[in-house]
């Protein structure tokens, strides 16, 4: 039997260890703080073995692989001797993507990331395809999975998942923009953070989709050092394209060579420049799935603003990270810190 181990039990982590359960596999999950009471009602429920307040070393490294919380950076001893000892360190994302056959639509970017995942949805939803969203946002993708089956997954992915997912291949990917964020994560380098969003592309084919924002620099510059597969289309409010979106006027023109999507800007539900680019980047990933042009421009005009409303995933991610940097800092001990029991 394959022995899991989950490090971390926040919301991907309880997930990815339900649906390891589910598989028939012998979980583990273990946490250096404390676990929240849901998450452990979840797990008992489920008959998983949890500990939380530390990580014992002989319950830890005899793991066959091990799914980690995206909030914990892959510098910490940990992490590092696991991989040292060949035992596979993964996200509960690239565990996830092996047990379903749905078509994945993922967004990442610094900005608009969850507004541009939750319109995206909307869209699908309403066009009556069998849907879920998670990620980032909402439930883990790990525990969509293991509840119910959908044709399509629409998954805001953060940096630090994207850092972990090896195999995991996004058949349509939306990149929304990159500027400098969690960039103590990264040494405080831009290119680093920037490598780090462009994992979402990584094993594309040619049948996949890469939507990206023409007008932001970084995403450009970054284009450049890269052989891109998939077929591309760029969204735009400040030049002319040919395929993808962009603005003529105050009119949004969307082409996907599905024939051309037109509407005012005045109808989009959600306002301002950063809304027309999450919509723009949204239609376009609609338009490749087909979705009647009528029932996207329905969508784009009634979708309800998302803004704050899902981000205690990311900065529950961001606030384990910083607590694992503080442990680290004061770390005088090296590993045995790390490892208790």
């Amino acid at each position: 039997m394959k022995r899991i181990v989950v490090i971390g039990s926040g919301e991907s982590g309880t997930g990815a260890a339900v649906l390891a359960k589910k598989k028939g596999m012998e979980v583990f999950v273990t946490d250096k703080g404390s676990i929240k009471q849901k998450y452990k009602d979840v797990l008992s429920h489920h008959g998983i073995n949890w500990e939380e307040g530390k990580h014992t070393a002989e319950l830890v490294m005899n793991a066959d692989e091990v799914i980690k919380s995206p909030g914990i950076p892959g510098t910490v001893p940990m992490i590092m001797e696991l991989r040292a000892k060949g035992i596979p360190v993964i996200s509960e994302i690239e565990f996830a993507a092996r047990y379903t056959n749905a078509k994945m639509l993922c967004v990442t970017g610094s900005n608009g990331k969850t507004t541009t995942t939750t319109i995206l949805h909307h869209i699908l939803k309403k066009a009556g395809l069998n849907v879920a969203m998670g990620g980032n946002v909402g439930k883990s993708f790990a525990a969509l999975v293991a509840e119910e089956e959908h044709d399509y997954y629409v998954l805001e992915l953060s940096s630090f998942q994207l850092d972990d997912m090896f195999e995991f291949r996004a058949d349509i990917a939306i990149l929304t923009n990159i500027t400098p964020d969690h960039l103590d994560r990264y040494d405080y380098q831009l290119e680093k953070y920037a490598a780090s969003k462009f994992r979402i592309i990584q094993n594309q084919r040619p049948e996949d989709a890469f939507i990206y924002c023409i007008d932001d620099e970084v995403t450009m510059q970054e284009m450049k050092k890269r052989k891109i597969v998939a077929r591309q289309f760029p969204f735009s409010i400040q030049q002319q394209l040919e395929k993808g979106a962009w603005l003529n006027g105050n009119e949004i023109l969307i082409n996907t060579n599905h024939n051309q999507l037109s509407m005012t800007i005045e109808e989009l539900a959600l306002q301002g420049k950063h809304n027309i680019y999450n919509s723009m980047a949204a239609g376009i990933a609609s338009r490749l799935l087909e979705v009647r042009k009528e029932s996207v421009r329905e969508s784009l005009s009634d979708v309800q603003s998302v803004e704050h409303r899902f981000r205690q995933r990311l900065e529950s991610d961001q606030c384990e990270f910083n607590m694992v940097r503080a442990r680290e800092h004061d770390d005088s001990r090296g590993m045995d810190r790390w490892w208790s029991g």
